[in-house]
């Protein structure tokens, strides 16, 4: 917050309504208990996780977020960078500040891309060819959008669509010199990867009718069947809140869910992802992968999700912070910070692999 407007970190921190739901997803997750083997004979515990054949340093990645350079000029870059060096999952959202060339040349391919979904399918078709071009394997289809969620803290800040730029604004970049020079040096945020399809010479308003008339967020078996077809690498359903859904998606021979409700960011009458995930994998565990975001913040949430039934986690916001923080080097502290802190966790359980965490947890009924 001391370095970053106020408007950035509201956008970044702030939930839907009354923040309900964003509350209640971190404190729902962190009921969940787990239980050591003290006497267990131990030699090491190691993060190593393997997903869609890949096998990653550890069992989390960084979850997609939209107008990241907003937060921190070239946050999304810096991410994408340390996500690489430390052989995690990187996920590039549709709507952020860098192009899928840039990540793509950054990750020499190795990154996932999640799709707003275009009402024009020759925009699609055109997003999937870029990302066959820089080889992307895994895409991210987003179906908790099907409308944004009320937000007052940014239709406030100007931060709706169309944006506007108030005084309050002003006086808040004002007031944060660095940002503001940062921000000056690096070009001011833009919708990156979908500038090559913009109108030249958009005002705010008129872009903000352009994104709204370009994607149509609602989901259904019609939308997703042909990109089934098309998309030949790994395909996730992300948003996914109920066993229909996940069935839905079994059915149309996704390989993975991400269970997550927008950060708390879309429904404040909605559950937690952790109640969600605990009925999904009652019923769905060995059909199809099982991943989770939304709530978690530190080594101990993702340990607790693990030991739920997650197959892998996902973070946002810990990342945001993060690079809002400490720029460049915003992305490698968090990676190690949560890397040494799920170690810890799982050296005191007494737990050796990622996939022990299940027999740590402590069921209440």
């Amino acid at each position: 917050m001391r370095r970053i407007p106020r408007f950035a970190f509201e956008y970044l921190d702030g939930g839907c309504n009354e923040d309900v739901n964003l509350h209640r997803n971190t404190a729902e997750l962190r009921e969940v208990e787990l239980k050591p083997f003290y006497l267990t004979k131990h030699t090491a515990s190691s993060l190593k996780t393997e997903l869609f054949g890949h096998e990653y340093d550890a069992p989390f990645g960084i979850a997609p977020i939209g107008l990241q350079g907003l937060m921190w000029p070239g946050a999304p870059e810096i991410l994408a960078r340390a996500a690489n060096e430390h052989n995690i999952p990187f996920i590039l959202s549709t709507v952020t500040t860098a192009s899928i060339e840039t990540i793509g040349k950054i990750t020499d391919g190795k990154f996932w891309f999640q799709l707003y979904h275009p009402a024009d399918n020759a925009l699609r078709d055109d997003i999937f060819n870029r990302l066959d071009a820089v080889g992307c394997q895994t895409l991210v289809l987003l179906c908790d959008v099907p409308t944004f969620g009320f937000r007052p803290r940014d239709i406030r800040n100007g931060l709706a669509m169309p944006p506007r730029m108030t005084l309050r604004n002003i006086l808040q970049i004002l007031g944060r010199p660095r940002w503001a020079i940062t921000t000056l040096l690096h070009g001011k945020p833009q919708f990156a990867t979908m500038v090559k399809y913009m109108p030249k010479g958009l005002n705010m308003k008129a872009l903000g009718a352009y994104m709204n008339a370009t994607f149509s967020g609602r989901l259904n078996e019609e939308k997703i069947a042909p990109i089934r077809d098309r998309w030949k690498g790994k395909l996730v359903l992300k948003g996914v809140a109920t066993e229909e859904d996940t069935a839905t998606a079994i059915k149309l021979g996704l390989d993975g869910i991400i269970i997550s409700n927008h950060g708390g960011r879309q429904i404040d009458a909605g559950e937690s992802t952790i109640h969600s995930l605990d009925r999904i994998v009652q019923k769905y565990r060995g059909q199809i992968k099982i991943m989770i975001d939304s709530g978690l913040r530190s080594g101990p949430d993702i340990a607790r999700a693990m030991a739920s039934g997650a197959e892998f986690t996902f973070l946002g916001r810990t990342f945001m912070y993060s690079v809002a923080a400490l720029g460049k080097q915003g992305g490698q502290h968090a990676i190690a910070m949560l890397k040494v802190q799920l170690k810890q966790v799982m050296e005191q359980l007494c737990c050796e692999t990622v996939a022990d965490f299940p027999r740590h947890l402590i069921k209440r009924s």
